[in-house]
């Protein structure tokens, strides 16, 4: 009989649910996950809703709830020493996704004008205390991060963590674009693309714009991706359905020890996102044969150099671009960016920000 693999994950918004659901749906062996946060009623009902996922199926599928609360002391390394997890998936965050369609105050604005990254010190807190624990205790479980990885895995691991990768952003695009042109062999389509690309896929097709990202069908690249693909459309909303299940697969696969290929974001710290595959718990790019790792990263890496958030060689976070100029009309101190060793405090001002232009409309 196959042995149990324990799946550690963290949050209980829309995305851990998508997830929780969709493990609970696909599991083939005994799975166990341990699906932790501070919402005691919520996590109740997601035990039952899974649990129940569960029998619909016929999956060999556990949940057990957890009450944690990841902005107390020590809570993650208690949760972590607990558990002893396979792999850990951390999709629990201060900041909502649902701040990319909302526009009603200052705060809204502010990411519609800049970028996402002006909520990456939000989105980097919590994944980089769960980072943190799994360091101190010298855990070697696989680390997904699902919060913002194109840039948050870049700060996990400057502040010297290790990180496997994300889901969703480039597993949105790949795989809305798979199913379009019947590509069921995920083998055969190969995507390059920064979460910033995804802007343009939310607007009819006819007003779509700016860098594409590239694609690869059968390692011959997509010379006119918008029009390939002009039948792709996703929702102003955070594209959950599609983004939350994508590292379903993975997460699966890690915890049972099986090869995979597909998409990630952030591989190992990487910027943006690049076509991967798994073999022998080792994840690797799985570039097409003309672009080398090295024309990948950069490719990826310039978006957010020319708005957004970098972090360089001196473990400095900077941020670029319109992100830096609307960030230095409300706070130029913040806009100079930080050491990253800093975050903690760097979270508590940006925090009064966020409050202060929050009560603005």
């Amino acid at each position: 009989m196959t042995a149990e693999s324990t799946i550690l994950l963290t949050g209980t918004g829309a995305f851990a649910a998508r997830i929780l659901f969709d493990i609970a749906a696909i599991a083939t062996v005994p799975t166990r996950v341990v699906l932790a946060g501070r919402n005691r009623e919520r996590l109740q009902w997601l035990k039952v809703a899974a649990g129940a996922r569960a029998a619909i199926f016929d999956t060999p599928v556990t949940i057990v709830p957890r009450e944690t609360d990841l902005l107390a002391e020590g809570a993650a390394v208690e949760m972590l020493e607990e558990t002893a997890p396979n792999v850990v998936v951390q999709a629990a965050s201060v900041q909502t996704s649902s701040v990319i369609a909302g526009s009603g105050d200052a705060w809204s604005r502010l990411v519609a004008e800049g970028g996402l990254s002006a909520t990456a010190v939000f989105q980097a807190l919590l994944s980089t205390r769960v980072a943190a624990a799994m360091t101190r205790l010298g855990s070697t479980a696989p680390l997904i991060n699902c919060s913002f990885p194109d840039v948050v895995n870049g700060l996990i691991k400057a502040l010297g963590h290790q990180v496997t990768c994300g889901m969703g952003n480039v597993a949105i695009l790949s795989n809305a674009f798979a199913a379009d042109r019947n590509l069921m062999d995920r083998s055969r389509i190969k995507v390059l693309a920064h979460y910033q690309n995804l802007g343009a896929w939310r607007r009819p097709a006819e007003t779509r714009s700016g860098p594409s990202p590239r694609v690869w069908i059968d390692d011959e690249e997509i010379s006119d991706v918008f029009g390939t693909f002009r039948n792709v459309k996703l929702t102003p909303e955070p594209v959950i359905d599609i983004s939350g299940a994508s590292g379903v697969p993975l997460i699966l696969a890690l915890a049972e020890g099986r090869p995979w290929a597909g998409h990630v974001p952030g591989p190992y710290g990487l910027p943006g996102g690049y076509p991967v595959q798994l073999a022998g718990g080792v994840l690797s790019l799985n570039l097409p044969p003309s672009l080398s790792q090295e024309e990948a990263v950069a490719w990826n890496a310039r978006f957010e150099e020319e708005n957004g958030l970098v972090v360089g060689p001196d473990r400095r976070a900077r941020y670029t671009g319109v992100l830096r100029e609307r960030l230095a009309r409300h706070s130029p101190a913040l806009a100079e960016g930080f050491a990253v060793a800093d975050l903690e405090e760097v979270h508590r001002s940006m925090q009064d920000l966020r409050t202060r232009l929050q009560k603005q409309d």
